[in-house]
This record gives structure tokens, sequence and C-alpha cells, in this order.
């Protein structure tokens, strides 16, 4: 069954209102390696409970519309899907504790031609239900590679930054641990690949394999840390495309460039000097 571009660019999706706390804040900030210095008082003031601020990717995590790929009615071969990039742009500070509202939409859909696959991109707006002030806007973009050729499409969003070729301005080492996939599903993620073997070797791996957006979230602290390690406010943007794969307790070593408010990264696996995240661009504010 082919998919059908009209039915697909037009898919519902409900509005999700959500709740998360502090608690839910801190394993976030957990999850992706906080706290493993209990001497870094900056890196404490995302995992202890008073005062604590949010590692704003956590809002990757909130308000996602599930994996309604998989409804037969959409004709995609959900099992050859590949979450291709990710991109947040954060409108407001992004608080430890709301209520949030999401509002999900098919933007794109992008044929590459016959044996090529699709793109598709889910835009996700996210909304203090307080107020309804805009917190952020995620772009999803899937890389459907087994359901390319339907003919008709649009126009994919503007590609990101290609790495430069200078020698990094920063080298940033951030580790992972053997029961990283394990506690980053407590963000809500499930997918039996991050933690069944069997699973794992179905999908092509020799063992289970780290989170997308774990190794996402994983790199956006590095960053953090290094440009505004107190002033999480400060990232305005952070995008990049997802190249190959992590395995718990391999190392990410994230190199940086900065040019003015704009920082251009990649991501490698240290161990295996592997690219994992390539095209990486982060907005940089100024400080209040």
């Amino acid at each position: 069954m082919a998919i059908n571009y009209e039915q697909l660019k037009n898919w519902r999706f409900e509005e999700r209102t959500d709740h998360y706390g502090v608690r839910d804040s801190i394993i976030y900030a957990l999850t992706l390696g906080y706290g493993d210095d209990p001497s870094d008082i900056d890196d404490l003031r995302y995992v202890y409970e008073h005062d604590t601020l949010a590692v704003p990717t956590l809002l990757a995590t909130v308000g996602a519309p599930g994996a309604w790929a998989t409804n037969p009615e959409l004709g995609i071969d959900w099992v050859k899907l590949l979450h291709g990039e990710h991109r947040i742009t954060f409108h407001a500070p992004v608080p430890a504790e709301a209520s949030v509202i999401s509002r999900t939409r098919v933007t794109h859909v992008v044929d590459k031609g016959a044996g090529k696959g699709a793109l598709v991109v889910t835009t996700r707006d996210i909304f203090n239900a307080e107020g309804l002030t805009p917190l952020a806007t995620v772009e999803h973009v899937s890389f459907l590679r087994a359901d390319g050729g339907f003919g008709q499409g649009d126009e994919p969003l503007p590609a990101l930054p290609a790495t430069p070729a200078a020698a990094p301005e920063a080298t940033l080492m951030v580790r992972s641990t053997p029961q990283s996939a394990a506690l980053y599903r407590l963000n809500g993620d499930l997918n039996p690949i991050h933690i069944l073997p069997g699973m794992a070797a179905k999908a092509g791996f020799d063992r289970p394999i780290l989170h997308g957006l774990c190794t996402y979230g994983m790199a956006a602290r590095a960053l953090v840390k290094h440009y505004c390690p107190v002033n999480p406010e400060r990232l305005r943007s952070f995008s990049v495309r997802f190249s190959s794969p992590v395995f718990p307790g391999e190392t990410l070593r994230v190199e940086a460039w900065k040019t003015g408010g704009q920082v251009q990264f990649r991501a490698l696996a240290h161990e295996r000097n592997v690219v994992v995240l390539s095209h990486g661009v982060a907005g940089i504010g100024e400080a209040a």
C-alpha cells in the first residue's frame, strides 16, 4: 500500500495537555548524565529540587503524538522509518514545572523518488497552558526509507549547515553509562530496541542502542554547560541530523564552532570515532 500525500498531509492529531513537575525535570537531567560529578555546583542546579533549572530540550519529550505513523490507514512502512532530524526553537524560558498544550500537524511531505524514500515533517507547537504563552516549536523530520515515489510532495525544510572544515573552537566530552538507555526510558520512549537485545537484533543492531533524543539532549547539555551553564534560557534553538546510533556506555565527543550567536557542532561516539550527530546548529542568545 503506497502512502497517500493528501491523507498524510491532512492527518489530524488530537491536541494534548500534559503536566510535568520538578521531579520529571530532574529525572530528565539525570538521564542525560547531570549529577555525575557531585562537586559540580552548576550541574547540581538541574538535579536539586530547590530552584531547579530545566534542561530546555526536556520539551522534546513532552506532548509528542506517539507512534502515529504505525496507523495502517497511512500506508507507511513504519518498520523502515528513521528519525532523520530534530529541530527546536524556543520562544520563552522552559520552566521546571508546567502544564503545557501541544498542537501537532504535518507540515511537509517530501518525495525523494522511487527507491529513495520520503521525508515527513511534523511540527509541534507547545504552549504554557497558563496564558497560552508559546514555549517552543518542535520540527520532527522522519525518513520513510521505503515510501518514496508517490509522485507528489512539498519542498524540504531549509538545509542545516554543513560542519565547518576548520578545527573546532571547543571539544566537549559527555559520558553515557551502560544504564543510560534503560534510564532514558523513564522519559516515556519505551521502544524495546533500547532495552531488549532480541528486538535490537531484529532492527539490525548487535545490542540495544541509545535513544536518538538522549544523544540529542546530551549534546545540548555539553553546549549549555560550555556557553551558558546556569542560564539555559539563552539556548534559543537546537537542531541536528541523526547520523549513526550511540551505544550505552560510550562517550560523546561534541566539537563546536561559534560565530556570533550561532554555534555549529557535531558529535562523535568517541571510542569508535564515528559521527553520530551532524549538521548541528544551536542559537545562543545574550544573557538577560
